[in-house]
C-alpha cells in the first residue's frame, strides 16, 4: 500500500471519529492493510501524524506557488491573492476538505508535533508586505481566509459552493484599491 492511501486513511479516521480514535490498529484496518505494513511507512504514531501535517504544508505550498505562477510573481499583492486562490481551493475541494483540520487536530495535543504547522503560518502570515500596495488590507484578507479556513473546518456545511464564491471574489476585491 503506498504512502499517501495511508496518509489518507488517518485523516479519514481524524475526520469521522476523532483525535482519540487515531491508533495505527485503526488507520491500517481503515486502510485495508497489516499493522505490520502501516508500521513499514510509519513506525510510530508521531511518525504518522509529522507525514499528515508535512503533507498539508507542502500541499498549500505547492498551491501558492501554482498561483503565484500564474499571476507573475512581481503582480501587486500576487502573494496575498495567491493565498487567499489557495485557501478557497483547500475549502471546496472535495479530496481534500478535512485534511488539514485533521492534521492540525493530531498535531495540536503535542507541541513538538505542532512546530512544522506553527512555522509554516509562521512564513505563511509573516511575509513581508511590501509587494502589496495596501498592507494592511493585505494582512486583513489573509487572516479573513485563515479565519474562514478555521470555521469551514469545524462546521463544512455552513456556507454552500455560492457563497464561499461570492467570499472569495470580495476578499480579492479588497486588493484591488
Amino acid at each position: 500500500m503506498k504512502r499517501e492511501a495511508l496518509l489518507d486513511a488517518a485523516e479519514a479516521v481524524l475526520s469521522e471519529q476523532g483525535t482519540q480514535a487515531l491508533t495505527l490498529t485503526a488507520v491500517a484496518d481503515r486502510a485495508g492493510v497489516s499493522k505490520g505494513g502501516l508500521l513499514y511507512h510509519f513506525p510510530t504514531k508521531e511518525a504518522l501524524v509529522r507525514a499528515m501535517v508535512a503533507r498539508v504544508i507542502d500541499e498549500f505550498d505547492e498551491l501558492i506557488a501554482s498561483y503565484i505562477d500564474s499571476y507573475g510573481d512581481g503582480a501587486p499583492s500576487a502573494y496575498t491573492r495567491a493565498y487567499v486562490e489557495a485557501t478557497f481551493e483547500i475549502l471546496t475541494g472535495e479530496a481534500r476538505a478535512y485534511r488539514r483540520w485533521s492534521a492540525i487536530t493530531a498535531a495540536a495535543a503535542d507541541p513538538e508535533q505542532a512546530e512544522p504547522l506553527n512555522e509554516a503560518m509562521r512564513r505563511w502570515h509573516g511575509r513581508d508586505p511590501a509587494d502589496d500596495p495596501d498592507p494592511d488590507a493585505a494582512l486583513i484578507v489573509r487572516l479573513a481566509a485563515e479565519g474562514l479556513w478555521e470555521v469551514v473546518s469545524h462546521q463544512p456545511e455552513l456556507y454552500d459552493a455560492g457563497r464561499l464564491d461570492a467570499l472569495k471574489r470580495r476578499l480579492l476585491g479588497l486588493l484591488e484599491h
